[in-house]
């Protein structure tokens, strides 16, 4: 290399709901389009006083007693005093004492209806247990990350590093944003976004090497279900060709579902507890968060073990109220398929579609899980509402009839889906839903680590990046809009008609912005105003600029509403400044809008990690 203070390492971080990776790989050799990366083994501790090396670092922090562990028995090689409990330590002691336990904290940055930056986590803990933000946890695990990197790497500080952080194809630009700013925190003021599905491809193409244009073909429509511990995301790549060459193009994205292996784990802590209540003996809501974690590692052996039929289950007591003291029950391999394969991946026709109810008026605060439990149910809708995803890229044909889009080939990521019976019954739904339509069936592509897939992809893509390898086109995940107020007499009941600008439309690149100088808009400064900003996955024939009068619940869906006080920059309070507006897709993957003044050019940029937390 040529350069010395070009960065050494691509680095690739899997900032994921239940477990975070992270993997490198030396840039020298790229002359000579030599790839080769490796997964780092994060030094964490494991109990008290016990460090261990592993490839992952689960995305859990406890926040202990101050009496419930010994000095120095917290100690890392980089600290004595760690701020926060994270990683392996603290998805052990949270299993025998869940309301310390903080988890999930990535779900909650695309919460809109919360602050991410206030301390809510643990949400159901007492008041004696010291709460922290999903902001502050996504902060913690990077902490550790950066760490572990300079006890492995003292000479090559993470900043100077190129470094690919990977995130949900279905986080919307506030999440997006919460993550950069994360990174910031830690020091790492470079970072490049990249969606997890994108990346899970990117690996296995990384892993197949000059074998992947074997298996996939110009035409083919490649379906990624990567089923985590929290989300489920779908997403959907065309192989087109250019110049003779094939090439990837993410076409769709899906919703941000969030449901995955927590609600596995849920759903069999339900069907033990049923059974021990058959039995006359009673939970404690406590007693039921640790039959949750006990629930979870007892399935991760029955569905990774073919040997193993039943897993016993022990529940401690707390007190003497129970009759025999300790709950002792078991989990056995028939009840595990009968829940989750059944429950969550049921044999439907390609036209169903998931189940919503009416929502109860008052719910306790938590996470907006979806409501239908059937992730065939929302594959189902996913490829409907999809169906003309690829239609405007050549080489790609949709029979007439059909009546969804026709996935030609499945990749599979995720740690939910190491077992197999799941992927075959996937599999098995989505060639009966193909046959009907008188398709041919999909085939599974395989040569990926479900577990480190992500942030070897990610590493991957660092090395794309250098003008290597094969890049998959993405741009904007979908196609943003800003409301628009008309202004109207006022009318007893009737709220002001709201239009939707188009500000970033679908597959927009990343490093390029668009202004609207002839679209003028009076911006309010100094004062609170609110934006109120829409996204669409289905709308691909809109550009900037183009406004919607009306729309399906379909067609656009509401992002969180942003609040904020725009600075006067020597303006009165309240003036009404004449502006157009720019937006930029930035080159770490974020959406940025700014107002501009039509006199004087002033600019004041619309942040969107600001959330009210109403």
């Amino acid at each position: 290399m040529n350069n010395p203070s070009a960065p050494r390492y691509a680095v690739g971080i899997d900032l994921g709901t239940t477990h975070c990776v992270m993997s490198y790989a030396d840039l020298v050799n790229l002359e000579n389009d030599e790839f080769s990366q490796h997964v780092i083994a994060i030094p964490q501790l494991s109990a008290p006083g016990t460090v261990e090396n592993y490839q992952q670092l689960p995305s859990f922090i406890y926040q202990a007693h101050p009496a419930e562990l010994a000095e120095g028995s917290v100690a890392l090689p980089w600290t004595n005093k760690p701020l926060h409990l994270v990683g392996e330590i603290a998805r052990n002691l949270g299993s025998k004492t869940p309301i310390r336990l903080v988890s999930s904290a990535k779900s909650w940055l695309c919460h809109s209806g919360i602050d991410c930056k206030e301390p809510i986590l643990p949400t159901e803990s007492p008041e004696e247990v010291e709460r922290i933000s999903p902001f502050q946890a996504t902060v913690a695990y990077l902490d550790h990350l950066k760490n572990a990197w300079q006890h492995l790497h003292p000479d090559s500080p993470l900043e100077q590093q190129d470094i690919v952080i990977t995130v949900p194809a279905s986080f919307d630009p506030a999440a997006r944003e919460l993550t950069v700013e994360a990174a910031k925190a830690v020091g790492l003021g470079h970072t490049i976004l990249l969606e997890e599905p994108q990346a899970a491809l990117y690996s296995w193409i990384e892993k197949n090497h000059l074998n992947w244009r074997k298996q996939v073909h110009l035409g083919d429509i490649i379906l990624v279900v990567d089923i985590g511990g929290g989300t489920t995301d779908l997403s959907l790549i065309a192989v087109t060709q250019q110049d003779g060459n094939l090439e990837f193009n993410r076409v769709a994205i899906g919703d941000h579902i969030l449901l995955g292996g927590d609600n596995m784990d849920l759903a069999l802590a339900y069907t033990v507890k049923i059974k021990l209540e058959a039995e006359d003996k009673s939970l404690q809501p406590w007693q039921f968060q640790a039959l949750t974690h006990a629930c979870r590692d007892a399935k991760e052996k029955l569905l990774n073990n073919s040997n193993v039929d039943t897993m016993p289950l022990v529940i401690a007591s707390r007190g003497s109220s129970l009759i025999g003291g300790t709950l002792r029950t078991e989990l056995t391999r028939d009840e595990v398929n009968k829940t989750l394969v059944d429950g969550f991946f049921p044999e439907i026709p390609a036209s169903a579609r998931p189940v919503y109810r009416a929502r109860t008026g008052l719910r306790t605060a938590g996470l907006p899980y979806a409501q239908d439990a059937g992730i065939t149910r929302h594959l189902a809708a996913f490829l409907a509402k999809q169906q003309h995803a690829a239609g405007e890229l050549e080489g790609i044909k949709l029979p007439e009839n059909s009546t969804f889009i026709h996935p030609t080939a499945v990749l599979f990521n995720g740690g939910v889906l190491k077992a197999d019976t799941f992927e075959r019954r996937i599999m098995s739904v989505l060639n009966a839903w193909l046959q009907e339509e008188h398709a041919p069936p999909a085939r599974q592509l395989s040569g990926t680590d479900l577990d480190l897939a992500v942030a070897r992809g990610a590493t991957y893509y660092g090395f794309v990046r250098k003008g290597k390898g094969v890049r998959i086109k993405g741009g904007a995940a979908a196609s943003y809009y800003v409301g628009i107020e008309s202004a109207m007499p006022a009318v007893p009941g009737i709220p002001p008609e709201i239009q939707a600008l188009c500000i970033a439309p679908f597959g927009m690149e990343e490093g390029t912005q668009q202004e609207l100088p002839n679209e003028e808009f009076g911006l309010v400064i100094g004062e609170p105003v609110r934006f109120r900003f829409f996204a669409s996955t289905t709308r691909r024939e809109d550009k900037v600029g183009t406004r919607l009068n009306r729309w399906s619940r379909d067609e656009l869906s509401e992002l969180a509403e942003l609040e904020v006080t725009l600075s006067t920059e020597g303006r009165r309070v309240g003036e009404v400044v004449p502006v157009h507006l720019c937006v930029a897709v930035t080159e770490i993957g974020t959406l940025e809008l700014q107002a501009v003044s039509q006199k004087d050019n002033a600019r004041w940029k619309i942040e969107f990690e600001v959330r009210s937390g109403e």
